[in-house]
């Protein structure tokens, strides 16, 4: 249903340091790079970084929130440790969360912009459980 998201920051080189980072343990990896942006993807860019050097920055009630899928719990684990290394906040360790539908397990960190970014990881159905 989405084919990409954008997210606006205002320091493209640190940002791009930042996503690089959060995104290698979850499988995507920097594709494109050009003057204002740069493409995250695992065969085409799916997550966009624009550079807005006038923006402000995102208000802790305010922003978006996007959540990337995670192979494996490790996967969230390591996502959100390399945010934290990599001038990123927590926003929600990692650990099993309640979702309207399932179980999962997930972490919520901050960019250095303030955007609200969350990698998830859902167990996979048994035959017993369905």
């Amino acid at each position: 249903m989405i084919d990409h998201i954008s997210i606006g920051v205002r320091d493209l080189e640190a940002s791009g340091r930042f996503y690089r980072a959060i995104l290698e343990p979850l499988g995507l990896s920097q594709l494109v790079r050009r003057e204002t942006t740069i493409g995250f993807g695992k065969r085409y860019p799916e997550l966009w970084l624009n550079m807005r050097p006038a923006m402000p920055p995102v208000a802790a009630d305010t922003g978006i929130h996007v959540c990337l899928r995670a192979r494996t719990e490790a996967a969230v684990q390591a996502f959100h440790a390399a945010a934290l290394a990599n001038g990123g906040s927590d926003d929600g360790s990692p650990g099993p969360r309640q979702a309207a539908m399932t179980e999962y397990y997930a972490a919520f960190v901050r960019d250095p912009d303030g955007n609200r970014i969350e990698a998830a990881s859902f167990p996979a159905k048994t035959e017993a459980a369905e």
